[in-house]
């Protein structure tokens, strides 16, 4: 057995106390052995966290990895045309390898932050895959189905393609790779296909992913068309299960909320992108209060600007009271958990908890920095103060991804140059001279 010890540190508890501890990892395994003090030098690995935080991995619970290639590409607009008119036709002209090398740039960006599982829908996924096992990251993987502006051959291809995918790479990288069926919402699927490939996802055994009420615009439709909230036509297809999780969940009413409740389908809460694309505040609070599973993600760089969870905790801190009206709502505390435990448990992962027996995925986060002085109360440091710049180690499945800021599984440098040019490219066959 090969083991790692991290020494020196505090450790954030899942009880959201702060200990001074030392843990010991079982590196073969992936798993924490024990979690205690007087344990340096016990590992054949040590790493140092001296004056430094131990939490848990972040597990960034939605995004778009591979869009970090149109990171500041079409800012300012709305979602509907922001998508329609700018980040659509520039994911038309999209290769694989370059989905490949924006993946890189991504999983580079989320080791460097303390991210150490994510989930993902788009598409080329096989190159979203091999990106994961280079990396040593913790995903879940699903190919984003499409059906509006295709033909019945081509929404039909789509939706099978989401499910082989979906088949196919359940357990790849060694286990470190997880799937899902995702239609990319209900306004952009047909009802033909959610009815007829739905329950070939239970039948396949993976959970189900989509974009949810984001928008006052992907509400209204399904109230004009179908008569019902679009959470009710979701359960009315058989997509709110237990293993389930929406993405935003922005507009949603009281009786959705109730939905997801009994369901216990989960939520993802995405703020910055909601912020930014100006789509709503979603009512994290209320849907906490009703007992509801609610992670945090940064949904895509193209809309974020960024996959720091760091930044996206203290986002959903201050719109959470702000969309309550409470400066008691969204505490410390629940941010520190919606980033960690919750969406993991969210998007069906065993991680985001440092306890014996779990997985071993964690951060260190260095405390001694000006913005994280006087230590009052290290959780809300974490919810309001940490940056991604203060993460000195990442460890996944007990494999040092980053040690005192050196990325050990990429070439940063290397990343860095391919992205550049493959954005430059992808902008030139965009028609975009800038």
């Amino acid at each position: 057995m090969t083991t790692l010890s991290i020494t020196g540190g505090r450790v954030l508890r899942p009880d959201a106390t702060v200990t001074r501890a030392d843990v010991l990892v079982d590196q073969d395994a992936g798993e924490i052995l024990e979690i205690g003090s007087d344990l340096a030098g016990e590992g054949n690995e040590t790493l140092d966290a001296e004056g430094s935080l131990v939490t848990p991995g972040f597990v960034n619970g939605h995004c778009h990895v591979a869009m970090s290639l149109l990171r500041g590409y079409a800012d300012d607009k709305p979602l509907d045309a922001w998508l329609q008119e700018d980040i659509w036709p520039a994911e038309g002209e999209l290769t694989a390898e370059d989905v490949r090398t924006g993946a890189e740039l991504g999983l580079l960006e989320m080791i460097k932050s303390g991210t150490t599982a994510f989930a993902d829908m788009y598409f080329d996924v096989p190159e979203i895959a091999a990106a994961v096992e280079e990396a040593g990251l913790r995903a879940r993987l699903g190919h984003g189905i499409v059906t509006v502006a295709k033909d019945d051959e081509g929404a039909r291809a789509d939706a099978e393609t989401s499910l082989e995918v979906a088949r196919e790479y359940d357990g790849a990288a060694d286990g470190r790779i997880s799937t899902a069926f995702m239609p990319h919402s209900l306004t952009t699927v047909g009802t033909e296909y959610l009815e007829e490939f739905v329950p070939k996802a239970r039948d396949a055994g993976v959970p189900i992913h989509y974009h949810a009420n984001e928008t006052e615009d992907e509400v209204a439709p399904i109230v004009e068309e179908e008569g019902v909230r679009p959470l009710a036509y979701a359960a009315e297809r058989g997509m709110l299960e237990p293993e389930d999780f929406v993405a935003h969940g922005v507009h949603v009413d009281e009786s959705e909320i109730q939905l997801l409740a009994e369901a216990g389908t989960s939520v993802i809460h995405c703020p910055a992108s909601n912020m930014k694309l100006a789509s709503g505040m979603a009512p994290v609070q209320r849907l906490r209060d009703a007992g509801v599973t609610v992670g945090l993600g940064t949904d895509g760089a193209a809309s974020n600007n960024d996959l720091s969870m760091l930044d996206e905790a203290r986002d959903a801190a201050m719109l959470g009271k702000l969309a309550a009206a409470d400066a008691a709502a969204v505490p410390a505390e629940a941010v520190a958990e919606m980033m960690t435990a919750g969406s993991a448990d969210a998007i069906g992962l065993e991680s985001g908890r440092l306890e014996e027996g779990a997985p071993a995925d964690l951060a260190v986060i260095d405390l001694e920095k000006a913005h994280l002085t006087p230590r009052h109360d290290l959780v809300s440091h974490l919810a309001y103060a940490a940056a991604a710049a203060d993460v000195r180690h990442t460890v996944c499945d007990g494999r040092v991804l980053m040690r005192d800021r050196e990325v050990l599984t990429l070439d940063e440098a290397a990343v860095r140059e391919r992205a550049q040019a493959a954005a430059e490219a992808l902008s030139a066959r965009a028609g975009d001279d800038e």
